[in-house]
């Protein structure tokens, strides 16, 4: 467990973890605070108590390990580590997939045949940001590496049939899409720089 005087767990696997910055442009060597957003994804999981590996080990590799993976997205670079930590635990504690998720603010709507429908309601829906957590009985069982985009890869894994629990992220801990979102996210977290 994350303890922010004492650091990260003392005891026990500490679970694998990878920054995914494929498939992200260039965005992710933006700067914030002086910082690749990259580089900070990686300060934060490591701070975090998480042991991070390379992106080439292979799906293979993690399996053997027999540890949790955390799977963190170097456009969410300002979560917390002790957000990182929880979601971690609660992956160990429950055996289902954990990720973090923050409310939906923009309007939403139904798009059909070219027409642009119904208005969904913002309380039913979630963005998927970081982590994504994947205990390790849930590591062992799946044959492939799950899809970098989180939120492809948290429904396909409900559609396989694993549990996911959603764990509300604070609002540092939101996903940047543009530089405009970067500087928004500088601002926002300023004071913890």
């Amino acid at each position: 467990m994350y303890d922010a005087d004492r650091g990260p767990w003392d005891e026990g696997p500490r679970g694998l973890g990878l920054v995914l910055d494929y498939e992200r442009g260039s965005l992710p060597y933006e700067l914030v605070h002086g910082e690749a957003l990259v580089a900070c994804a990686a300060w934060a999981l490591g701070e975090s108590g998480v042991d991070l590996v390379d992106a080439s080990v292979t799906w293979e590799g993690l399996v053997e390990a027999g540890e949790d993976v955390v799977l963190h997205d170097a456009l969410c670079p300002m979560t917390p580590p002790a957000f990182i930590a929880a979601c971690v635990e609660q992956a160990r504690e429950s055996g289902e997939v954990v990720v973090g998720c923050r409310p939906v603010t923009d309007t939403v709507k139904v798009v059909g045949d070219s027409r642009v429908g119904a208005t969904l309601d913002r309380d039913d829906l979630v963005a998927i940001t970081s982590p994504l957590v994947l205990p390790a009985g849930v590591v062992a069982r799946l044959d492939r590496r799950p899809a970098t985009d989180l939120a492809r890869a948290v429904a396909d894994l409900a559609a396989a049939g694993h549990r996911v629990r959603l764990l509300p992220a604070p609002a540092e801990g939101r996903r940047v899409s543009s530089v405009e979102d970067v500087r928004l996210l500088a601002a926002l977290t300023s004071a913890t720089a």
